[in-house]
């Protein structure tokens, strides 16, 4: 069964869904959600669902941080971070930063006439994002992606049941020393520093570099394939509404834990207080019931809002709308400046706990 959530979850969840949306899955040793409606019950209710427990797999790898605390302790370590994430300020700070980078990183490729967008686009623009939010300087990307395959890598082999392994360990080491050296220098960790003893600047600038990293090289990729796999793209006007299409249709962050706090009934799921309750953002976001045809892409949806691929609720994401916009930004950059754009190879999205493509090469006609 893990390789079949791995691989291709979506007929098992969509089974799941209709005869079991609350399932007692070995393979897991917990429940999985895969209802729209219960995914936002469980995701409401932190003092019934918790991420405040030693099981939880990030806090494991990187330590306690404002994804692996709840209530006071969660705002605390979430608050000198959150007043730079919102949607105003982004729009003003990054806006043109993000437009260069692509204009950079497409100008590295454009003339070949063939890439490969996810390690030549999606990542670099998502290290270099993150590096100049945090201020981290001397950012080298190849071996920051490095170190977050080793941490995904680990974070996939907890949830699967596994042990954790050195390599998570070692890659987090790495990136503790380039995040520490940083602290001195004025930037927001400085920042956070005066609010946050260091390990706990850390371990949550770890954690925001993990979504503005990992999973926004995974949105990214994503939405290029989904937008290359159409007979005709979509007009420009249309692509935040492709953005939202395409979070719904591949989150890519698949799942989200919680913890039971005390014995609880949940569709009729006896379950009990320290139960693991893993909720399927990838089964979510596919509910009939909520949206028509889930299995086809489609951007003219009027209910693409409720897609629930940042999560909701307390941890609901801290960069939503900056990975937004690097999306929107990334693929305006390709359509404009490739033309005749094309998938040289359709490569599907894989992965238990954070689902993209391992590629995205495509091909056009050079000018």
């Amino acid at each position: 069964m893990i390789d079949q959530l791995t691989a291709d979850p979506y007929p098992l969840l969509s089974r799941l869904r209709a005869t079991e949306p609350v399932s007692w899955l070995p393979e897991l040793n917990g429940w999985l959600v895969t209802r729209h409606d219960l995914a936002l019950e469980v995701m409401r209710d932190a003092a019934t669902f918790t991420v405040d427990d030693p099981r939880f797999s990030t806090a494991r790898v990187v330590g306690p941080s404002m994804l692996s605390l709840e209530a006071a302790e969660h705002t605390r370590h979430r608050a000198p971070f959150a007043r730079h994430f919102r949607p105003r300020e982004i729009a003003d700070r990054f806006t043109g930063f993000v437009r260069a980078e692509c204009t950079r990183l497409v100008d590295g490729f454009a003339a070949a006439g063939h890439a490969e967008l996810r390690r030549e686009l999606a990542g670099p623009l998502s290290v270099a994002v993150v590096a100049d939010a945090l201020g981290l300087d001397d950012t080298d990307t190849a071996k920051v992606l490095a170190w977050y395959d080793a941490i995904v890598s680990t974070v996939d082999s907890i949830s699967a049941g596994g042990a954790p392994g050195s390599g998570g360990a070692k890659a987090f080491g790495e990136l503790r020393a380039h995040i520490e050296g940083s602290v001195g220098r004025r930037s927001l960790l400085t920042e956070a520093a005066s609010a946050l003893a260091l390990p706990e600047v850390v371990s949550n600038a770890a954690v925001l570099m993990f979504g503005g990293i990992e999973t926004t090289e995974g949105m990214i990729a994503n939405l290029l394939r989904h937008l290359l796999r159409e007979p005709s793209l979509p007009d420009r006007a249309l692509l935040p509404a492709a953005i939202e299409e395409s979070l719904r249709l591949e989150p890519a962050a698949a799942v989200v834990d919680r913890y039971a706090t005390r014995d609880v009934s949940l569709a009729g799921a006896s379950i009990a207080r320290g139960d693991l309750v893993t909720v399927s953002l990838t089964a979510a976001n596919r509910d009939p019931a909520v949206f028509e045809n889930p299995d086809v892409f489609d951007p003219h949806r009027p209910e693409l809002r409720k897609q629930l691929a940042f999560a909701h609720g307390p941890h609901f994401c801290l960069g939503a709308d900056l990975a937004r916009l690097e999306a929107r930004i990334a693929a305006e950059t390709v359509l404009d400046r490739l033309p005749g754009i094309a998938l040289a190879e359709d490569v599907p999205p894989a992965g238990l706990v954070f689902r993209k493509p391992a590629a995205v090469p495509v091909r056009w006609v050079p000018s």
